[in-house]
């Protein structure tokens, strides 16, 4: 277990109103933890994220896989409406790209 734990994903950002680093694990976007420092926050966010993949496996929970893990195929799927397609498709033919690229670019 504790091999899995290390391979999700944490962020730990300053919260002045806090006063205290906050920790997050994005594959379990629900849980946080704080800290004095961002190595405790790290260390505290690990521990709430250990107990709950142990709850999850008691109760026969799927456990999220980490995003590190997981394997992207580079396809993105998105709905726009009708209008911003049009223009997408003109700003695209101006600068003679497909639809694709032009997006690409301003990613």
């Amino acid at each position: 277990m504790e091999k899995l734990i290390e391979k999700y994903t944490y962020r730990i950002e300053w919260s002045e109103e806090d006063n205290v680093h906050i920790a997050r694990c994005l594959e379990f976007h629900s849980l946080q933890a704080h800290g004095q420092t961002a190595e405790k926050a790290l260390h505290e966010i690990e521990e709430v994220v250990r107990q709950t993949v142990e709850w999850m496996r008691e109760e026969n929970e799927p456990l999220p896989e980490p995003i590190g893990m997981k394997k992207f195929k580079g396809n993105l799927t998105l709905r726009i409406p009708p209008e911003l397609h049009k223009q997408l498709a003109i700003k695209s033919a101006e600068e003679g790209i497909s639809i694709n690229k032009f997006i690409l670019s301003r990613l």
